[in-house]
């Protein structure tokens, strides 16, 4: 499987002319009888061969991490970012494997973060104190963050995985919360304020892969596979926080009108998900209007069925939105302000059946 990166990469080595990988993809998008860019492509395994790497890559990772531990906290981290650093060099950056550089990448990254962890498991209590405060944890936790998100920018300038960028901005996002909590005192005792924190983080990543997508509207070059990773990381800082802020998490069962609520979220999250040609948002948001519908059918009276009604409604709803993506995207980009829709991946009329 070669995704649109890989065909604008052979355009850029003169492999192919920008003639016959614009032919190449009219073909696919007629076989498929969809555009290239409404299938969200993203090269996650070229073949068995990812899987056997990856399995292999965790086992070796696992066996280092396990060595350093015997010696000390810290060298379990350091052992596994420095083994993922040194396996990229071939998997990633020659070989080009996509499911094995991911999984690299996200052991490099939590290599790092384990590494001072694990440093201050060791040695945090002769330093901190026994009791450190949660002012002094959240700082601690932020500036650990900090350095990994330092660290994930050095891996993406070597290596270039669309993924690094995400887990880079998580990083981000993570010091940014740690250090606001900090500044309250009692970052423990306020879920509120820290889902309302996620919930910002979750819009600014949110508007961080917009600005990616925007640079690739057509979808053909690496910066989609990047907003790809960034949509996917925002949508559940979006969706939980909300769903949390209205109570949904926090018992068995809600009441009629938190539930209709939670659907009309869902509905608006799947108009914005059709604006931008992003399904992650949909995803994200799922558990919770199944939860909402299941307790309205509840309500309703349809006990024994209620579960088996709200599966085959968002089951039926979500295959026919996947079947008719086209038109419904082309109804929501048009009604759109043309400046917007001229920010957006380009909305293309579904051809008719010959």
């Amino acid at each position: 499987m070669y995704s649109e990166s890989d065909l604008q990469a052979a355009v850029d080595a003169k492999i192919l002319t920008p003639e016959a990988a614009a032919a190449f993809r009219g073909h696919i998008a007629s076989v498929r009888a969809a555009p290239g860019a409404d299938e969200e492509s993203f090269r996650l395994i070229t073949g068995f061969n990812d899987i056997f790497v990856s399995i292999a890559a965790v086992i070796l990772l696992v066996a280092v991490a396990w060595i350093g531990e015997s010696i000390h906290s810290a060298l379990a981290g350091a052992f596994v970012a420095g083994s993922a650093w040194l396996l990229a060099e071939y998997f990633t950056r020659r070989r080009r494997m996509a499911l094995p550089s991911i999984i690299l990448v996200l052991a490099f990254a939590g290599g790092v973060f384990a590494t001072m962890a694990g440093f201050l498991v060791e040695h945090g209590e002769a330093i901190f104190g026994r009791s450190p405060g949660d002012t002094v944890g959240a700082l601690l936790v932020g500036s650990i963050a900090a350095v990994t998100a330092g660290a994930t920018w050095l891996h993406w300038k070597r290596f270039m995985v669309p993924i690094t960028v995400a887990a880079g901005t998580a990083a981000i996002a993570a010091t940014a919360i740690a250090l606001i909590l900090s500044l309250t005192g009692v970052p423990d005792h306020n879920p509120t304020l820290v889902m309302a924190l996620v919930l910002v983080a979750g819009l600014g990543v949110f508007t961080l892969a917009m600005w990616w997508d925007k640079s690739d509207r057509a979808r053909q070059t690496r910066r989609s596979d990047v907003a790809f990773w960034l949509h996917l990381l925002a949508a559940p800082m979006i969706a939980h926080p909300i769903f949390h802020l209205l109570g949904v998490t926090e018992g068995d069962n809600i009441g009629s009108g938190a539930a209709v609520m939670v659907v009309a979220i869902y509905v608006l999250f799947g108009l914005i998900a059709l604006a931008i040609d992003r399904r992650a948002l949909l995803v994200s948001a799922l558990a919770y209007v199944l939860f909402a519908l299941t307790q309205l059918f509840n309500q309703f009276g349809a006990v024994e069925l209620n579960v088996a009604l709200t599966a085959f409604v968002i089951g039926s709803a979500l295959l026919l939105l996947s079947a008719f993506w086209q038109n419904a995207r082309a109804v929501v980009v048009g009604i759109l302000p043309t400046t917007i829709a001229n920010q957006l991946p380009v909305a293309v009329s579904p051809q008719p059946a010959s």
